[in-house]
């Protein structure tokens, strides 16, 4: 069985109801084209003729890009988040042999609300954790604002799923005015990943919150690569340069391999194998980052289970990243399946 854990969606009345309340400024959030071009996104019929291709591959569904805190009205996020969120649950109740768990969207705008909205979505929605970007309209992860929420989320014993999100709008350099040859996504989106893991790491919350579940999107941006790289730059700083900037009980890659790191690497099995070796086999998960692609998600699904077999891992190792890993992060009953 495979358990997509990063499955994007977006919801039919959300999409409406998000596509008229949102700032026309920035032409990534123009999801009319978004949604055109990949039907699949909207279109449950032509997912489910793509899904069918793969047999028993079950998707955990997330809410496409754009985050729900773009809209710039706090009231009118939470709710569009409580609109998205009633939506996915009843796409997990309608379906569940597609469907194996929903994710909540959060109005990040909105503290507050977005606290009650966790309570509402995993209580009484069967929700099984909440997705956040890797900034809050370019605030860190590690901003006291947020620490109710990664409290809230330790106690529940139940994932966050960090999903990348940079602009076209930001320039490479200081002297243009946006970004080049979809650097903000090629480049862009793997250094934000890493940038908000860093802040998570770094800014105390994984020592504060030792139990929190965090799930990184595209194997975890560059951190694996980049791992001996951090561990010098520490050594380096304190121990040659001495500068004791850095207050952590233990090292920092203890804290990094506390996040989990899921498979939507495109389909490219040096790059797992690389994950695989830093953060080891109960902390990766399956995902594909469906449906983007020029396939409507079938490549995709086709490119990541490849990629994890060509891994050369034995029969339980397998089954742990494509399954097992997912559900019992999710805490999914293993008797349904």
């Amino acid at each position: 069985m495979f358990v997509d854990v990063f499955s994007h969606i977006l919801p039919k009345k959300f999409k409406e109801r998000l596509e008229k309340s949102l700032p026309d400024r920035d032409p990534t959030l123009n999801i009319s084209r978004y949604a055109a071009t990949v039907p699949t996104l909207v279109d449950l019929d032509a997912r489910f003729r793509i899904m069918d291709r793969f047999g028993e591959y079950l998707q955990v569904l997330t809410v496409a890009t754009p985050p729900v805190e773009s809209v710039p009205d706090p009231a009118l996020a939470a709710d569009l988040a409580a609109a998205a969120n009633d939506e996915l649950a009843e796409l997990v109740h309608r379906y569940p042999n597609r469907f194996i768990a929903g994710v909540a969207a959060l109005p990040m705008n909105n503290m507050e609300a977005a606290l009650r909205e966790t309570d509402r979505a995993i209580k009484d929605l069967r929700l099984r954790g909440v997705q956040i970007f890797t900034d809050v309209n370019d605030r860190p992860l590690d901003d006291p604002e947020f620490m109710p929420l990664y409290e809230k989320m330790a106690a529940y014993n139940l994932p966050i799923l960090i999903h990348p999100k940079r602009s076209s709008t930001i320039p490479d350099y200081p002297g243009e005015t946006h970004s080049k040859y979809r650097v903000w996504t090629k480049l862009g989106w793997p250094f934000a990943t890493a940038l908000a893991m860093t802040r998570l790491v770094y800014g105390g919350v994984l020592e504060k919150y030792p139990s929190l579940k965090i799930v990184t999107h595209h194997c975890g941006g560059i951190i694996p690569f980049l791992a001996g790289r951090i561990t010098w730059n520490d050594d380096f700083n304190e121990m040659t340069m001495g500068h004791r900037d850095i207050f952590l009980p233990k090292n920092a890659l203890d804290y990094y391999r506390m996040f989990y790191y899921d498979t939507a690497v495109n389909g490219h099995t040096p790059a797992l194998r690389c994950g695989l070796s830093f953060c080891g086999i109960d902390r990766m998960i399956f995902a594909t980052d469906f449906p983007f692609g020029n396939q409507l998600g079938n490549r995709l699904i086709r490119d990541t289970i490849r990629s994890v077999e060509e891994m050369g891992l034995g029969e339980v190792e397998r089954r742990k990243i494509f399954e097992t890993n997912a559900i019992r992060l999710l805490r999914l009953p293993l008797a349904e399946f």
